[in-house]
């Protein structure tokens, strides 16, 4: 079932038995966290918009991602989790490609993703990943920090690249 390689790493669409390693990937991680059960069901729910990046094996990278109901021409990227060990080597540039290489069609022209204005290297992903796909990322206001409990978690900004012509 390999769709991609890169190197040694191999792209590919999950399956239930990735969840936990996803979950747990997270839980090393600054990510937020969300229950194991989210993962497990992403895998089995939504397999084609997710992809795992894998070394010998072993998980070292995740995107979540799915489209929204509302906007069918868009794939929303829910989140990516790249193990810190194999951070800086391209994977996560790797998955958002794989991601568009399934799901862009004549109707899903976009990806989205929400960031908050302190996560340098998810910003620097996604307007990258425009300039590399030659086309546009906007960022524009989502979720106000008020929408928020507590007072740990930032405002989250939209990004929206795309279109993305059909592959």
């Amino acid at each position: 079932m390999k769709t991609a390689t890169t190197a040694e790493i191999v792209y590919d669409k999950p399956t239930v038995e990735d969840g936990a390693a996803m979950w747990e990937l997270v839980n090393e991680s600054t990510l937020d966290q969300n229950s194991p059960y989210k993962y497990i069901m992403m895998c089995e729910f939504f397999p084609e918009t997710c992809v795992t990046a894998k070394e010998n094996g072993e998980l070292v990278g995740f995107v979540t991602a799915f489209v929204p109901p509302e906007k069918p021409d868009v794939i929303f990227v829910w989140q990516i989790g790249i193990d810190e060990n194999q951070r800086g080597k391209g994977i996560a540039t790797g998955l958002l490609k794989e991601l568009t290489d399934r799901t862009i069609t004549d109707e899903v022209r976009y990806l989205e993703a929400t960031v908050t204005p302190s996560n340098d290297a998810s910003s620097a992903l996604f307007k990258g990943f425009a300039a590399k796909n030659d086309t546009t990322c906007t960022v524009s206001p989502c979720f106000n920090k008020e929408l928020f409990p507590g007072d740990e978690h930032e405002e989250e900004l939209t990004f929206r690249i795309g279109p993305f012509d059909k592959k």
